[in-house]
């Protein structure tokens, strides 16, 4: 068994640094909320596809601003989530794993994104085994990747991403069906920093991710139900929902640059900034 220590701790006004990334998304043009897979869905309530265009082209140029290349895969019709591109794979070291959806509904995006990350000359893309939601329950921390279960990813995905990628994989279990994904209640911020909401997880993960990051930011269940942890950071610049005022305080004060977004269009189907991003590591 892989032994795993504590991150490093790292100071509080530490001087943060950010670094070029590259990611893949896909504009919402087929955007709406036609069936419910997650307690977000409520096919009653209308969506305005221009407005969730507008705000996810914010994001891009956002992105854009910040010095980050942003590759976009073609939106398909009948597949309204397609928009949420950090469901589409994992990418480590320029190597891919693709996806593998658990509901029908989504399961054509996965051939999808394996034929689009098969553009983006990478060393390898692997079709999946198991049932994974890509960046959705994986995400990478320094040399770690820590990995949700208990809504989407089969827990045998835990496993064959270790096999694949070579790198310590931490299962973490969540509890509560509003977090359904790993990215709803966690966010990466460094090589070895995390925000995260407690109350996501089991009490075993809980544990594990106080010893993995004791100087981690706590979040509130305010900034928690606005999916303020679905973020996305380049080690300086935090990208998040603009409703998380208090975590974006919390990042304020320990030297991070909270850049609030609005993707309140897109929160009718259970996603927001990271959901939107899958981060092409080369």
């Amino acid at each position: 068994m892989t032994a795993v220590l504590p991150r490093p701790r790292a100071a509080e006004h530490a001087e943060r640094v950010a670094t070029p990334r590259r990611y893949l998304m896909c504009r919402p043009e087929h955007f709406a909320v036609e069936y419910a897979i997650n307690p977000w869905m409520d096919v009653t309530s209308g969506t305005d596809r221009d407005l969730a265009v507008r705000q996810w082209e914010t994001l891009r140029q956002t992105y854009l601003a910040l010095g980050h290349e942003v590759e976009l895969i073609d939106a398909e019709p009948g597949l309204p989530d397609m928009v949420f591109a950090a469901n589409g794979g994992l990418v480590v070291e320029g190597q891919a794993l693709g996806a593998r959806f658990t509901h029908a509904e989504r399961r054509a995006e996965g051939p999808a994104y394996l034929r689009r990350l098969g553009t983006l000359d990478l060393k390898a893309v692997t079709e999946p085994v198991h049932v994974n939601e890509g960046e959705g329950d994986f995400l990478v921390v320094g040399d770690l990747v820590l990995a949700g279960t208990g809504f989407r990813t089969d827990p045998g995905a835990h496993t064959e991403v270790q096999e694949l990628f070579g790198i310590p994989v931490i299962s973490l279990q969540l509890v509560d069906p509003r977090f359904y994904h790993l990215d709803t209640a966690l966010a990466v911020l460094g090589d070895s920093d995390v925000a995260y909401y407690p109350e996501a997880f089991s009490p075993g993960s809980r544990a594990v991710l106080q010893r993995l990051f004791p100087d981690a930011i706590l979040a509130s269940e305010a900034d928690a139900v606005v999916l303020g942890l679905n973020a996305v950071s380049d080690g300086r610049n935090v990208v998040l929902p603009a409703a998380a005022t208090d975590l974006a305080e919390q990042l304020r004060a320990r030297g991070w640059n909270p850049v609030g977004v609005d993707l309140s269009e897109l929160l009718k189907a259970g996603g927001s900034v990271k959901c939107c991003t899958l981060e092409i590591r080369s």
